[in-house]
């Protein structure tokens, strides 16, 4: 959720996990100098692993059987087609982790692979996907929470909450790298149970003729699982997040690609199970208008009007979480960025293992934007900045997919796995197809919008290469 300056298309010097604390930029350039893989690190390998999990399932799988519903039982074919890609793109990041365990993830990849814009345009997109995303999920939290704390007669309560939301993440990933893990693996755990609970328990009362016909569109199998796949491709952003926090992980070039692979599996059960109960729990007719598909399913299963409450407080714990995720990999890629001169060098500063200014500037820009969302009536304005995120989020993965595949092709020894070419090269060009899928399934205003604020960032980049030319030269 992404040293000393590199040539382009020049392999940069394989670096140390980021261990110890850094109170300068300085400081967090020697500390990228020590061998990879010898720090204790923050995060074992069930911590990456509930940080990728529980990036991945944020509050948009409450909503994702009534989406998908439309199209009938062909959706789930379209998730099982996902997560194969969403699973090739996990190895993938776990590969080239293993080659470079560096905190930065898909930047660092894009960087060595291609030289500094390729990695600053990967650092951007990534940055402002996490700060807007997390501006939406606190919105969208409040929308839940009201369920319990009815807030939304006041605009100011409903602020109030919003921020709130988005600052407990913000104050836990200040006080260190340890209660992120914490805060992470306690929010996930917690968020499992009522998921598992409807995925698992529900197939108790699963009823067949509930489930609705296979192809509800009317447009053909193929159309229907297409449609599917275009509302469903983005429940698997977050796959990156392991790589993206690789410098706190114990064991990185391991426990990187263990966790992504653990972490986006884990996700897909829950998503897949979720749904296929949700499906043979509430007749079809009912869930494609169902506003609260999974309290429906809980109130079928066992009765009462409970279930709406039980849900908006999973739904809470899991935005938290998210949160809580995302509000780290928001500072990491230009955490990054920093230190090799394309981001400015306040973002290099490390305190307690998390980049401090990195995350007071992401939480203050994301309350912004909340704040905006909710006083000014531009919810239209607020909608489009989400939408944009859905391709940003795609370019710094296809960026390090296209480093693996470059890798690949130059051959070099250090960067590719002997006698492992066939099966390195159908994974990369399966997670380059997943990523362009992805783009695909943006849609045009999407990417339209996202060029813009892609190419709005090259005169940051203009000047930071400048300034960081200018002193090279005149040392």
């Amino acid at each position: 959720m992404q040293t000393s300056p590199a040539v382009p298309r020049q392999a940069a010097e394989p670096s140390t996990p980021h261990t110890a604390e850094a109170d300068t930029p300085h400081a967090a350039t020697a500390e990228a100098g020590r061998p990879a893989g010898r720090g204790p690190g923050r995060f074992g390998l069930p911590t990456a692993t509930a940080l990728v999990m529980g990036n991945i399932i944020g509050g948009g799988i409450f909503m994702i059987p009534a989406a998908v519903a439309p199209y009938g039982t062909v959706s789930l074919l379209s998730f099982a087609v996902l997560t194969v890609g969403a699973i090739a793109l996990a190895l993938v990041f776990g590969q080239l982790a293993r080659r470079n365990p560096r905190t930065g993830g898909p930047y660092v990849y894009a960087r060595e692979a291609f030289g500094d814009f390729a990695g600053f345009l990967s650092a951007w997109s990534y940055w402002i996907t996490t700060w807007v995303s997390n501006a939406a999920l606190a919105v969208a939290a409040v929308g839940y929470l009201d369920v319990l704390l009815p807030i939304q007669h006041s605009t100011w309560l409903t602020i109030g909450a919003a921020l709130t939301v988005q600052w407990l993440p913000a104050l836990a990933n200040l006080a260190g790298t340890r209660y992120v893990g914490v805060v992470q693996l306690v929010s996930t755990v917690l968020k499992f149970i009522p998921l598992a609970l409807v995925a698992i328990g529900g197939l108790g009362f699963f009823d067949p003729a509930k489930l609705g016909p296979f192809d509800a569109s009317g447009h053909g199998w193929l159309g229907g699982m297409t449609a599917a796949a275009a509302i469903l491709l983005f429940s698997y952003l977050g796959v990156e997040s392991a790589a993206m926090s690789a410098g706190e992980v114990r064991d990185p070039e391991r426990n990187v690609g263990r966790a992504s692979v653990l972490g986006t599996a884990g996700a897909a059960v829950v998503y897949l199970l979720g749904t296929l109960a949700v499906f043979g729990t509430v007749a079809h007719d009912r869930l494609v208008h169902s506003t609260a598909p999974f309290s429906d399913a809980v109130d079928a299963m066992f009765g009462g009007s409970w279930g709406g409450t039980v849900i908006a407080v999973a739904a809470l714990v899991s935005m938290t979480g998210a949160l809580n995720g995302w509000t780290l990999l928001a500072a990491q890629a230009p955490y990054a960025a920093a230190q090799d001169g394309l981001f400015p060098a306040a973002f290099a500063t490390k305190r307690r293992g998390v980049p401090v200014f990195g995350v007071l500037v992401s939480v203050s820009l994301a309350s912004v934007l909340t704040v905006v969302n909710f006083t000014s009536g531009s919810k239209g304005a607020f909608n489009i900045l989400v939408l944009v995120t859905t391709f940003t989020a795609t370019v710094p993965y296809l960026l390090s997919t296209a480093a693996q595949l470059y890798w690949l092709v130059r051959g070099e020894r250090s960067k590719v796995a002997a006698g492992h070419l066939t099966r390195d090269a159908v994974l990369g060009l399966g997670a380059f197809a997943f990523s362009l899928w992805l783009l695909a399934g943006a849609g045009y205003a999407a990417v339209y919008q996202g060029v813009l604020f892609l190419f709005a960032g090259i005169l940051v980049y203009v000047w930071m290469a400048g300034r960081k030319s200018r002193e090279t030269a005149g040392s």
